[in-house]
């Protein structure tokens, strides 16, 4: 049995997703609103992080994230379920370059991206792509992903990279469980769905 890849994104409800942790996370192209998430603390989104965070076996992430992942989790107390999970498990790397990859147990992958999501299948159980917003439309645009969880938060920003971009591909998802919220966000849970068909509501 193959394992999963699921996707961990924190979105406004315009559907951006660029730098909700904070001011520095991703500056790129002007974004102001860096660390957008953090006066909107929900007890839900933490549990269910928690949960996702228990069930992990590997970590694959975009170079930004990655960077900034490296930068902070090996400092942290590895007694902590985060620091202890994100230092121990395997983190793999998508990257058009060649970064320094100094976090223990961290791999570079190689340019094919579809053979490279197939084999972390074959290696592990629950590999979750955390945040990297620009793989993550990639993993969906792609199809190469099992779930997406998607913290909705109630902001509107107006700009900011997206998960799902003006120019990007007609996608189906199919819900797999109902929404659920503990009073801020709302987490919606989706799968791969069926190709987008068009039909005409006005006929009876």
């Amino acid at each position: 049995m193959s394992g999963r890849i699921v996707i961990d994104l924190f979105s406004t409800l315009d559907g951006v997703v660029q730098a909700p942790g904070g001011p520095e996370e991703d500056p790129s192209d002007g974004f102001a609103w860096g660390g957008w998430q953090a006066p909107l603390f929900d007890e839900a989104v933490g549990e269910q992080v928690t949960a996702g965070v228990r069930e992990m076996d590997a970590l694959l992430l975009g170079r930004r994230t990655y960077d900034i992942f490296a930068a902070y989790w090996p400092r942290q107390d590895d007694a902590e379920l985060i620091a202890g999970t994100f230092n121990r498990i395997p983190k793999y790397v998508a990257s058009r370059g060649r970064p320094r990859l100094d976090w223990a147990d961290s791999t570079l992958l190689g340019a094919d991206l579809d053979a490279e999501v197939a084999g972390l299948r074959e290696r592990h159980a629950n590999v979750h792509v955390v945040g990297s917003a620009e793989l993550a439309r990639t993993l969906v645009a792609r199809g190469l992903f099992d779930v997406l969880n998607l913290w909705v938060h109630p902001i509107v920003l107006g700009r900011g990279k997206r998960l799902f971009p003006d120019d990007g591909p007609a996608l189906g998802l199919r819900l797999l469980e109902p929404p659920t919220t503990g009073g801020t966000a709302v987490l919606l849970r989706y799968g791969p769905g069926e190709e987008v068909r068009t039909g005409d509501m006005t006929v009876t």
